[in-house]
């Protein structure tokens, strides 16, 4: 079943980036929709519930997936007709599929604007909309060099390194740790986002808020590359995103931890960084501080005050 599947590899990390999870996810309640062999419009709406439902429970924190799932299943619950019903689901997929495409060429080319000649920029794990910014300042000829940490646990900086290598950047490696050791010789730092709050704090992979907290003591701005539908509405309500804790094996081998029994690894996957740590968030509509994040919130995801509560409520019997 393409739900188990694609829900079991986001899961597992299989997939990873906020926005190749929305994307994803949005493909998988797509062929779905396609496949279920029903006319009963009941039964249809309660099998595209379900396989929402259990794409929204893989990973608490990344709330690019809520919202791409909101995006594809919205209006499903008033639709009486069977075949509009499954046209509808697989025609917003595909759209959301095409602007999430869109949005990230957006965001290159204003965040790109915010780079100038001769900059060193550092970056943190392994962001599609950041690398973007990065990458089309480079092809417009300024001439960039770039700091990438590792990211440990699970060692995204690899894949950054990869990237910005192919691109012909010029491109240091460094330890998580030594962020601090080098935020002096940097410019300016762009890192992605999971979920940006109402308040405009970033929750973003694990040493990003001490990445922008030495920035910040540095005086070095912070920018921060976020589609829209990154934006996380049910903070509104007060609700607090969930940190996602990840396994205790990807720090410390089972072999090793079951010789240290005193000892519990933890291993959180996020972290939240303050906006007043953050200079700007760069979002596919246009660059905004981030006390302006609630805009994006009403704009542009268009969330009504009774699906709050809906997904609220959702969302708590996940928790239970």
């Amino acid at each position: 079943m393409i739900v188990t599947e694609t829900a079991e590899k986001i899961k597992n990390m299989e997939i990873r980036g906020a926005g190749r999870i929305a994307r994803t996810a949005a493909e998988a309640l797509s062929t779905h929709a396609a496949g279920l062999a029903t006319g009963d419009i009941g039964l249809f709406r309660r099998e595209m519930e379900a396989a929402a439902e259990t794409l929204v429970a893989t990973r608490p924190t990344a709330v690019s997936l809520p919202n791409a799932v909101h995006i594809v299943m919205a209006g499903l619950e008033q639709e009486t007709d069977i075949n509009r019903a499954r046209e509808g689901v697989i025609q917003r997929a595909s759209r959301f599929i095409e602007s999430s495409r869109e949005a990230v060429g957006k965001i290159a080319s204003i965040g790109a604007r915010h780079i100038r000649d001769g900059d060193v920029i550092l970056t943190h794990c392994n962001s599609e909309a950041a690398l973007s910014c990065i990458i089309e300042a480079h092809r417009e000829g300024k001439a960039i060099e770039v700091f990438a940490t590792e990211v440990r646990p699970r060692n995204q900086g690899i894949v950054t390194i990869r990237t910005l290598n192919d691109a012909g950047i010029k491109t240091n490696f460094i330890v998580d740790s030594a962020v601090r050791s080098f935020i002096n010789d940097v410019d300016l730092v762009i890192v992605g986002a999971d979920a940006v709050t109402v308040n405009g704090a970033v929750v973003n992979k694990i040493g990003t808020s001490q990445v922008a907290h030495s920035a910040h003591e540095a005086r070095v701005n912070v920018l921060v590359a976020a589609e829209t539908y990154k934006f996380a509405p049910r903070t509104i309500l007060g609700e607090l995103i969930r940190i996602e804790e990840r396994p205790a094996s990807e720090v410390l081998p089972d072999s090793v931890a079951r010789t240290l029994p005193h000892v519990t690894v933890r291993n959180p996957a996020f972290d939240i960084t303050p906006a007043e740590y953050i200079d700007l968030i760069v979002t596919e509509a246009g660059a905004i501080p981030p006390q302006m994040a609630y805009v994006i919130i009403r704009e542009y995801l268009g969330w009504g005050i009774e699906e709050f509560h809906k997904a609220f409520e959702i969302n708590t019997r996940h928790e239970e």
